[in-house]
């Protein structure tokens, strides 16, 4: 029997899946506040630095095409699980590398694990909910992976600040290891998952098929390359901030993150936005303000800096929930296999926009990012605009 919305079953389902989602990403993020101490310690360029979140985010968009399909073979509550556990156990390890490739390497493995949760977690809701008690839980399931993400930060930044950044993870380690508990605690069993054969062939054709979608592809590329541009144009701003005339320390760099509440309110005013204008238009209003907030970071006062990033923040989520819901309302049949391409290119976008910003910041400092981040954005705002103009073709061809 599924379960209704605002029943003990569903609260406790739902703050499940919640506290899991906050903490997948409390240990993806805790380590980008402390990139400029980790570098100075192990002797590592910019880059190298930045590549110690990169390598997470780009194991975690491969995990995603994974652990999907797996789960509907094995189950999602065993996996959701397993996955977490070793994660947490990866957390604790890292605390212990003795150099950057073991540490790179458990970050890679980190990540992997890490996408166990994401890459099943709304398909968990879908088998056991109600349509109605399904998308009351997605919002707030939503909510732990950006409270997580804050926090991630914010814990890493001040506990490394003060105790090293190792410290950081012990502390990450221990507040998972609590976290999984009280996870598996609250989380129901499966009563209405069925089991399913792996289908390769299927699979493959499906992931075919919506990349041969433009009206998909377009939304994919969309959320790619503003997050190519938005985490990394975060782990920049630290390398700037650490060092004169701002010298901040590593607990302030962590309380930067704090301006990634304005993505919160970004993403509730995007949905009181398409009443009045289409997803493409809302999409495309979103990266203007990305591009305005990047600007305004290049203002040698601290408080325009942060008026800039929360600017960017508010943009960019309010262009990401705009693009992902349109994956939902655009895909022709498997929506979760459309879905899932979504956060990889998402999640790969973050991993590889280190390398494109890196030679920018060699020859010109942060003058040369936000140059670097407006070429991108550009691309994406005449995206957004090709989807207005498809969708409106659409609607013709309809009538």
């Amino acid at each position: 029997m599924s379960i209704e919305p605002r029943t003990p079953l569903w609260w406790r389902a739902t703050l499940a899946l919640s506290l899991g989602s906050f903490l997948i990403f409390v240990n993806l993020y805790a380590i980008q506040p402390l990139m400029p101490r980790v570098g100075e310690e192990l002797a590592l360029s910019s880059l190298q630095a930045s590549w110690l979140l990169s390598v997470s985010t780009l194991t975690l968009a491969l995990a995603l095409l994974i652990f999907g399909p797996l789960s509907d073979a094995i189950g999602r509550r065993a996996l959701m699980l397993i996955t977490m556990a070793l994660a947490t156990v990866c957390t604790l390890m890292i605390s212990l590398a003795p150099g950057y490739a073991s540490l790179l390497a458990l970050r890679a493995l980190q990540g992997f694990l890490l996408g166990g949760l994401p890459a099943v977690a709304v398909a968990w809701m879908g088998d056991e909910f109600t349509r109605p008690a399904l998308t009351m839980a997605v919002g707030l399931y939503i909510s732990g992976n950006s409270l997580g993400g804050i926090s991630g930060r914010v814990i890493g930044g001040a506990v490394g600040g003060v105790w090293g950044w190792r410290t950081s993870f012990v502390v990450v380690g221990l507040l998972s290891i609590v976290a999984w508990l009280v996870f598996y605690w609250l989380l129901p069993r499966q009563q209405s998952f069925v089991p399913q054969s792996l289908n390769l062939k299927r699979m493959g054709g499906d992931l075919k098929g919506h990349l041969r979608n433009r009206m998909l592809l377009g939304a994919y590329l969309i959320g790619g390359l503003n997050f190519f541009i938005f985490v990394n144009l975060y782990s920049y701003i630290t390398f700037r901030l650490s060092a004169p005339p701002f010298g901040l320390a590593t607990q302030w760099l962590g309380l930067l993150f704090l301006t990634y509440l304005g993505g919160t309110i970004g993403s509730a005013f995007s949905g009181r936005l398409t009443g009045r204008l289409s997803q493409p238009a809302v999409m495309m209003a979103g990266i203007v303000l990305l591009m305005i907030g990047t600007l305004i970071t290049l203002s040698s006062s601290i408080i325009f800096i942060i008026m800039g990033l929360c600017c960017n923040a508010f943009g960019f989520f309010m262009c990401h929930s705009m693009a992902s819901s349109w994956v939902g309302r655009q895909a022709v049949g498997a929506r979760a296999s459309a879905s899932s391409l979504y956060l990889m290119f998402y999640y790969l976008g973050a991993s590889l926009g280190g390398f494109y910003l890196e030679p920018f910041w060699r020859m010109a400092n942060w003058p040369g990012v936000v140059a670097a981040a407006l070429i991108v954005l550009c691309i994406t705002l005449c995206l957004a605009a090709l989807l207005r103009r498809l969708e409106r073709r659409q609607l013709m061809q309809q009538e």
